[in-house]
């Protein structure tokens, strides 16, 4: 799909079809971005639907925050999140990881009122574990600035596989 004529021609139901989670669950971006065609070229798209989200305040960082997913333990998730979290073996936990994802999450729900977000593309559940023990000990402006970057990330990320499919 790496033709920029065919995305400018999209209506805007098409195009919030094919980029509506880019950002997960969060639309309002998609829809600005859908207000920027005419795109120059892919990179462009791109950049579009970035600099949207570098925008945001803090209020709409806490929103689209929320919108993801809790990790292995969520059980309604988008086609994306499933996948992802399906390539780094998120869905085949023992007990024991199971259990230790359990109390992750709700601490650091608890601890900075939003779910652990990571990019979890190349990462095993080891991986992901770890980190998550180590974010969970940062102090809010820390861990929320990290967020902001698995966001934008996993954006990034989804942004490519749509693009380049």
């Amino acid at each position: 799909m790496n033709s920029i004529n065919y995305i400018n021609n999209l209506s805007k139901d098409e195009f919030c079809n094919i980029f509506g989670n880019v950002f997960e669950k969060t639309l309002w971006i998609t829809k600005k971005a859908y207000e920027l065609k005419p795109f120059l070229n892919i990179e462009s798209l791109q950049k579009s639907f970035l600099s949207i989200y570098d925008k945001c305040d803090q209020n709409q960082f806490i929103e689209i925050f929320n919108s993801h997913p809790k990790l292995v333990i969520e059980k309604i998730m988008t086609d994306h999140s499933k996948r992802e979290q399906s390539k780094s073996n998120l869905d085949s936990c023992t007990k024991e990881e199971l259990e230790a994802f359990t109390l992750l999450n709700s601490n650091y729900k608890k601890k900075f009122n939003f779910p652990f977000i990571i990019a979890v593309a190349g990462l095993n559940k080891k991986d992901i574990l770890d980190k998550f023990r180590q974010r969970i000990n940062k102090n809010f402006d820390e861990e929320f600035a990290e967020a902001k970057i698995q966001v934008r990330k996993i954006g990034e990320l989804r942004l490519n596989q749509i693009l380049y499919k």
